[in-house]
């Protein structure tokens, strides 16, 4: 009976992601090309969010700088990954990308360089961030341009809101308060 618990045991052990796993694991490259490490943001609430410049809901990039204007010296940061996945919507290349984001919402949050959120060349984040074995927390599909994933000052996944929610949200804001 103690080797069936036992082996019980350790193998529940094994579906539950380890304490090390949190987006704090990961470093991408920026918009500009640079290193850019998860791990710097310990002890932030993060706002991950993969956007597109030619989309009907382009506009939220207003309500994102926003948000990350009032709340970012209240250890609060977006992270942005443009992404081509749905309709093409983002075609440009990261320093086009970069120069629209600038231009037209003056995008101060850090910018991540062009990525997959979908399918088999899926970005290994985004492979945290949608696989409940990698994050702990629940499977999701990323269905839109401007979904967002909210990760606790733990590096772990805490929400995933839908494309359609605004930044501005009271339920996200209540989040970043909280």
């Amino acid at each position: 009976m103690k080797t069936i618990l036992l082996s019980l045991s350790v193998l529940l052990m094994s579906l539950v992601p380890s304490a090390t796993d949190s987006i704090y694991q990961f470093k991408v490259k920026d918009i500009n090309g640079k290193t850019f490490d998860f791990a710097s943001l310990k002890g932030k609430k993060i706002m991950i969010v993969n956007t597109a410049s030619k989309c009907g809901l382009t506009p939220q990039y207003e309500q994102l700088e926003a948000l990350y204007t009032k709340y970012k010296s209240k250890n609060f940061v977006i992270v942005g990954f443009p992404a081509n996945d749905f309709m093409s919507q983002e075609p440009g290349s990261d320093k086009e990308i970069a120069q629209f984001c600038q231009l037209n919402y003056g995008v101060s949050f850090p910018m991540m360089s062009k990525i997959s959120v979908k399918g088999k060349d899926m970005d290994p984040v985004y492979q945290f961030l949608t696989q409940k074995a990698k994050n702990g927390k629940e499977d999701s599909k990323v269905e839109w341009n401007f979904q967002k994933y909210l990760i606790d000052e733990n590096g772990h996944l805490s929400k995933v809101i839908s494309p359609r929610i605004l930044p501005n949200d009271p339920s996200i804001i209540a989040w970043i308060e909280e």
